[in-house]
C-alpha cells in the first residue's frame, strides 16, 4: 500500500466520523434545505459545532485531492 492510499483511508474515516458527529436536529427532508425550525434559511454555527463543519470541508477537501493524486501517480 502507499503512503496516498492510507492517506485516503485515513481522511475517509475522518470525513464519515464528523459527518456522524455533526448536529441531526433538523433531520428529514426539510431540514436538507434548512427547513428546520424558526422559518430562518441560514443557521449560524457556533463553538464546537463550527469546529465540526469546518474540519468536515478540510478533511472532505484532503480526500478530494488524495484521490486525485492516486489517480494521477
Amino acid at each position: 500500500m502507499s503512503i496516498i492510499t492510507i492517506g485516503q483511508v485515513a481522511a475517509a474515516i475522518i470525513a464519515i466520523t464528523l459527518v456522524l458527529l455533526q448536529d441531526r436536529s433538523s433531520a428529514g427532508a426539510g431540514g436538507l434545505f434548512g427547513g428546520g425550525g424558526g422559518g430562518e434559511f441560514y443557521q449560524r454555527r457556533r463553538g464546537a459545532e463550527k469546529i465540526i463543519f469546518t474540519a468536515t470541508i478540510v478533511a472532505t477537501a484532503v480526500l478530494i485531492i488524495l484521490s486525485i493524486l492516486n489517480l494521477i501517480i
